[in-house]
């Protein structure tokens, strides 16, 4: 048994750290796979040295505490996400996360958390995440997307604008007051359908009432007024109205 809990210990250790290791958007779903995969070992273990009863006497001693919690569960389901094949007003059509991609980078918007993600298409340091970047690195990709691709350089601005603040403009090269602005409109960027429905995290079919609904909520998590930026929340309102025509 002792060898069952150092074992344990490791693998909590090594999983915890890639957990970490994921994007924020991915990390509930990893943190899940790591609890089932840690469960299915231990199972196999004990199956393996005759110890199953143990898991028997655990489910069982678990099972009236699971009367009573699951009713609560499913009900607060319903409630949340609509009854099947009724529909739902009380929450939007819009999915988890919103993307947004140009021709160097692809951002990532978790619509419960707030949280950025990203990721490097195309240049040096293409396939990397943004997550993995450190100081220097970020100065140089932003050197490089705006040498490259206006749009990818107002997206990486306003991530990091996002996630550090105005602090890191101290070592932006171009701290101007041009260059501070870089990032506060969308530049006419044109917009596909497919574009705007990502950019919303709306998926084909969506309703004019989806839509309203979806704007609002993402204008609520990056309006500049909440720490959002001037050039996202001008890309969103851009997705509207292509969706609204």
């Amino acid at each position: 048994m002792i060898a069952l809990l150092l074992l344990l210990a490791l693998f909590g250790a090594l999983g915890w750290a890639w957990v970490r290791s994921q994007p924020p958007a991915q990390r509930r779903r990893a943190a899940v796979m790591l609890v089932a995969t840690g469960g299915v070992l231990v199972l196999v273990y004990l199956t393996l040295s005759g110890r199953f009863y143990l898991v028997l006497g655990l489910l069982a001693g678990l099972l009236p505490l699971a009367r009573r919690i699951l009713p609560g569960l499913v009900l607060g389901r319903l409630f949340r996400g609509g009854i099947p094949g009724m529909g739902s007003r009380t929450q939007p059509k819009t999915g988890n996360t919103s993307r947004v991609a140009t021709s160097i980078l692809e951002m990532t918007l978790d619509h419960d958390s707030g949280d950025m993600s990203g990721r490097i298409l195309a240049g040096p340091m293409s396939g990397r995440e943004l997550s993995e970047l450190g100081e220097a690195e970020f100065i140089e990709l932003l050197g490089y997307c705006r040498q490259s691709d206006e749009d990818s350089a107002r997206l990486l601005e306003s991530y990091l604008d996002r996630r550090f603040g105005d602090s890191w403009r101290e070592d932006d090269p171009r701290a101007t007051d041009e260059g501070a602005q870089t990032g506060n409109e969308d530049g006419g960027r044109s917009l596909s359908e497919q574009d705007a429905l990502e950019i919303l995290g709306l998926e084909q079919g969506a309703t004019r009432e989806d839509i309203v609904q979806a704007h609002r909520l993402m204008m609520q998590k990056m309006h500049p007024d909440r720490g959002g930026s001037t050039y996202l929340a001008a890309l969103i309102n851009r997705a509207k109205d292509v969706l609204m025509k």
